[in-house]
């Protein structure tokens, strides 16, 4: 890897600050911007300046589409944040202004680099007639210093948990890619209008197996699971115990895949890294090239303009 290469991430939030530590263990250069340091103003002016060789881009998502113009107008290749748009119109604009470097830059689905996703991501399976993905943790035990309030979370534009949580939405748009009508429940706040704490996204489509997609802001333990129903094997992949069990007509296989989380965010990077050097990506199943997850993010973006809110939550949340 070339240790010359300079990045430039902007946004300095727990995201931008792990891709910053990611991109100098790598060997790379990298300066960290605090958009709340400046702004738009600040921004255009570092990725005008000549000295980067690509940007990351870790701001809220409803302030991205002027930056990735702003890239592509200076040839930069990006590495963007999921998700990449909550609106299909804002999600068309990106990608046209992006077109001079969609297939040098990445758009942040690191799940796609979870030995247990890529397993599933290689294996056949065209039996399986039904599937669930759910993800929850209590939002309010997240992080030290952070209050929800203060948040990208509880923005209307662009926060709630379907937009947070989307990386399921994402896995489950690559191994069922058939299943693109959605239909979305919607748990409230009475102090957050048009922000969703649980969600509950039903896929189907025509000859695609259908399934669900759950995630919340209010689980007391955190949950992060798949689970797959097919006529010839049933998996039921806990994420968050590591624990991964295959039941056939022979018997159960329990699976070792281990893992320390920051090696997707390391993968991920180190291919975008490649990607802006021009050199020979990993062979990661569905590695999240932006010129190929148009529809997994289209689909997140409409799925966010679905939900339908039906009924609402007090409390628990500053």
């Amino acid at each position: 890897m070339n240790n010359k290469l300079n990045i430039l991430v902007i946004g300095a939030g727990s995201i931008g600050k792990r891709h910053h530590g990611n991109l100098l263990e790598l060997g790379a250069k990298s300066h960290l911007m605090s958009w709340r340091d400046g702004g738009h103003e600040r921004a255009s002016d570092l990725i005008s300046s000549g000295q980067f060789d690509a940007a990351v881009i870790a701001t809220a998502t409803d302030i991205r589409l002027e930056l990735i113009a702003l890239c592509a107008a200076n040839d930069l290749p990006i590495y963007i944040e999921k998700p990449l748009a909550f609106d299909p119109v804002t999600l068309r604009q990106i990608y046209e202004v992006a077109a001079p470097i969609k297939s040098r830059s990445m758009v942040g689905f690191m799940m796609r680099y979870h030995p247990a996703f890529q397993m599933l991501a290689s294996a056949d399976l065209s039996g399986i007639y039904g599937f669930n993905f759910e993800i929850g943790h209590d939002v309010t035990q997240w992080r030290e210093n952070w209050t929800f309030s203060e948040s990208y979370a509880s923005n209307p534009l662009g926060g709630g948990v379907l937009l947070d949580l989307c990386h399921e939405i994402d896995m489950a748009h690559c191994l069922f890619p058939g299943a693109l009508d959605v239909d979305v429940a919607s748990l409230g706040h009475t102090d957050f209008p048009n922000v969703d704490f649980a969600s509950r996204v039903t896929m189907t489509g025509k000859d695609a197996p259908s399934g669900t997609v759950t995630m919340d802001y209010l689980a007391p333990v955190s949950t992060r699971k798949i689970a797959l129903r097919g006529i010839d094997a049933l998996y039921d992949f806990d994420l968050g115990a590591q624990s991964y069990q295959v039941r056939t007509a022979n018997g159960v296989d329990q699976l070792d895949r281990p893992l320390e989380r920051n090696e997707m965010f390391i993968g991920i990077m180190r291919d975008f890294l490649a990607l802006v050097q021009g050199e020979q990506t990993s062979s990661t199943p569905h590695m999240p090239r932006m010129d190929r997850v148009f529809d997994s993010c289209d689909l997140i973006a409409r799925a966010w303009q679905a939900r339908k809110f039906h009924s609402s939550i007090t409390g628990i949340v500053t």
